[in-house]
């Protein structure tokens, strides 16, 4: 199944475990999202990120708990974020944690991919479940 919508994001600065070095400044983020479409739900999570002294060079992690209905199924999942940028040209591997389905969603697989137009979110989530 393919799925597509749009979602909301909210991320929030948290107390860092670390501080950078020689030009790297790293950041810890709380996410809050709400999905919208044939995913109903909403998510919440942690992101660490560093961005380094050279414009458009940045990487990050970040792993989240999705809680709704997909397609008319209820329960949740997990997301799990490798997100790379560099000199501008973008890379991230966004999937379904495995076994992390509960519920209807028990089983889940899947990833996801995320474009941003115009300040909205869209996702496109390719995913089986069984």
């Amino acid at each position: 199944m393919k799925i597509t919508g749009k979602f909301e994001i909210k991320l929030n600065p948290m107390d860092a475990y670390t501080q950078g070095t020689e030009g790297i400044h790293l950041a810890r983020m709380s996410i809050d999202k709400k999905f919208y479409g044939d995913l109903q739900a909403s998510s919440q999570g942690e992101m660490l990120s560093a961005m380094t002294p050279v414009k458009g060079s940045a990487g990050y992690v970040a792993i989240e708990q999705v809680r709704g209905s997909l397609s008319g199924k209820k329960g949740s999942f997990v997301l799990q974020h490798f997100g790379t940028m560099h000199q501008g040209r973008d890379r991230l591997v966004l999937e379904v944690v495995p076994d992390s389905g509960t519920a209807e969603l028990s089983g889940l697989t899947g990833k996801m991919a995320i474009t941003i137009e115009k300040g909205q979110h869209y996702y496109e989530f390719e995913y089986m479940l069984g």
